[in-house]
């Protein structure tokens, strides 16, 4: 189940689809490296995702020609093999009895003979919000999700064997460097019962900082070496019964340094990282 959740492995296609696994070929990468990509904006213009999406690929993307189109311009053009395309998704995972609709920030590859858009072969997924979720808990790390996605691919070229085996513990394996930056948090975004540095020391003795989503966005921006910071994608009170996912990734690299899930339920446990995950992070050698 986590190498699914993991979202680098499976396939998410478009709007209000289900999740399957597929995971990218040689020959996938090598069409996708001598692809032009196209970067689909959302049909709502005032959305702040399309600001920050032109922003973060401007600032970011190096590795194939780009260009931004409409959610129009794509529906005619997703059967031609030399286009790839980065646009954000709806995903339902398909034996989720929550049925809870994810926002993901999907990469793919144009197919001649494709019918349906869902047919389309992934590159590379990453999971930004519930469906229900604004925009100002997520957006704001647009810079470093586009950097990931870049280093990723390149990775996937680089080491071919990676791609055949479990991207979760490929990426886990950096847990153990945590230790060695600040960790930066939002207080919201953590457990009540660990609401302050000095609580969570005690349980993980090494940097802790809570900040705000301006500092985060700023430590990106800088490319920050010392600074990872959660990527949590909750339910910020929208429904009862949901997962809980927690990335730590860093601030310069863009690295995944941590990934986990839990159940919020209401009146157990929160939206947020647990005294289980610093434990488990403080744990790691």
């Amino acid at each position: 189940m986590k190498k699914i959740l993991f979202a680098l492995v499976f396939v998410c296609s478009l709007t209000n689809i289900n999740a399957q696994d597929y995971v990218p070929s040689d020959a996938d990468l090598n069409q996708f490296l001598n692809s032009k990509l196209y970067v689909v904006l959302e049909s709502n213009p005032i959305a702040e995702y399309n600001f920050k999406i032109q922003e973060s690929i401007k600032n970011e993307w190096t590795l194939t020609p780009y260009e931004f189109i409409s959610v129009k311009d794509f529906e005619s053009m997703f059967t031609d093999p030399s286009k790839s395309f980065l646009m954000m998704t709806q995903v339902v995972f398909e034996k989720d009895q929550t049925k809870v609709r994810y926002n993901f920030l999907s990469m793919f590859l144009g197919k001649q003979d494709a019918k349906l858009i869902r047919e389309l072969h992934d590159i590379a997924a990453i999971p930004l919000s519930y469906t229900e979720v604004d925009e100002e808990y997520w957006v704001y790390k647009m810079d470093a999700l586009v950097r990931f996605m870049q280093n990723h691919i390149i990775n996937m070229r680089d080491n071919p064997d990676m791609i055949k085996k479990n991207i979760f513990q490929y990426y886990n394996q950096n847990m153990k460097d945590i230790k060695q930056k600040t960790l930066y948090l939002i207080k919201e975004e953590v457990a009540p019962s660990l609401n302050t540095e000095d609580k969570i020391k005690k349980i993980y003795p090494y940097n802790v900082k809570f900040v705000t989503s301006k500092e985060v966005e700023q430590a990106i921006n800088d490319r920050d070496p010392n600074v990872v910071f959660l990527h949590k994608v909750g339910p910020q009170g929208t429904r009862f019964k949901a997962r809980c996912y927690k990335i730590i990734v860093g601030a310069a690299d863009a690295n995944f340094y941590y990934f986990d899930y839990h159940w919020v339920e209401k009146d157990k446990k929160t939206d947020g990282l647990l005294d289980k995950d610093f434990k488990k992070m403080a744990k790691k050698k």
